[in-house]
């Protein structure tokens, strides 16, 4: 009940800023965003036994940073250069478990890039960050209520020992109410937007599985302890990161670099 109450407490003090911020958009949400997406390729880091490795920390620190920087004067080309960079230097610097530190690096980065160009357009990206923010959010609380509350077989033990069958049939569920509602306000088709809704959810779930399978690993339970009740950034963000990454492929193939978050609502 602590526990709960902590993660309540936390959450009514997180998602209404980060809600006016994504509202805001502009530099201030990408400014928000390169902090996220640093903090978490510095908990993966720490989650795989590279952080001692102070160049390819730094290494990828700087280029985030960079290319957070080339995002907010709407420089995309430039973001995606200094990506290229912070990848390259990552790999060549790192000196044990490279692969498991480029995949922490690639993680940070795509949900960074992800992130912003979903909110790029001013039309319709905001309406689509929120999709994405509350399909996620309805998915996870969804699952933890129903998993709680009818519990039943487990989902994939070795790697979740909590997680239920229940508990992400009821977050899958709640994630097709929110598209309900966003369909009922008009802001896209009902078929299409459940059929977005239910794919995102997917990812999401995927997304936090991934990431427990990743702590499980190497024996971590969890990423850090920077959010009461609720753990790292890692912890927190696992599922928006897969989640935001699919709905920006999703909007860049319909609406291009420029149109993602338009081309993710357009239907």
């Amino acid at each position: 009940m602590r526990n709960l109450l902590m993660r309540v407490t936390a959450a009514l003090v997180l998602a209404p800023l980060a809600l006016a911020i994504a509202y805001a958009g502009g530099w201030l949400w990408t400014v928000l965003v390169t902090l996220a997406s640093i903090g978490v390729y510095l908990e993966w880091l720490t989650i795989v036994g590279t952080a001692r490795e102070v160049r390819v920390v730094a290494a990828g620190v700087v280029t985030l940073a960079a290319s957070g920087v080339g995002l907010a004067a709407d420089r995309i080309d430039a973001a995606f250069l200094a990506l290229v960079i912070g990848l390259a230097s990552v790999a060549l610097l790192s000196a044990e478990r490279r692969h498991w530190t480029v995949t922490g690096f690639l993680y940070a980065a795509g949900a960074e890039i992800a992130s912003v160009l979903v909110r790029l357009d001013q039309t319709k990206g905001f309406v689509a960050l929120i999709l994405v923010l509350l399909v996620v959010w309805a998915t996870d609380i969804g699952g933890y209520f129903a998993g709680r509350g009818i519990g039943g077989p487990k989902l994939w033990p070795r790697v979740s020992p909590k997680k239920t069958w229940a508990g992400s049939i009821g977050g899958f569920v709640a994630s097709l109410a929110v598209a309900g509602g966003f369909a009922a306000l008009g802001l896209g088709k009902t078929g299409p937007i459940l059929l977005l809704a239910a794919a995102l959810s997917i990812a999401s779930q995927l997304g936090d599985l991934f990431e427990s399978a990743v702590k499980r690993r190497f024996g971590v339970k969890d990423s850090s302890h920077i959010i009461p009740g609720h753990g790292g950034l890692l912890d927190r963000l696992d599922g928006f990161v897969a989640a935001i990454v699919l709905a920006a492929i999703f909007g860049f193939l319909r609406g291009g670099v420029d149109g993602v978050g338009r081309g993710l609502m357009v239907w």
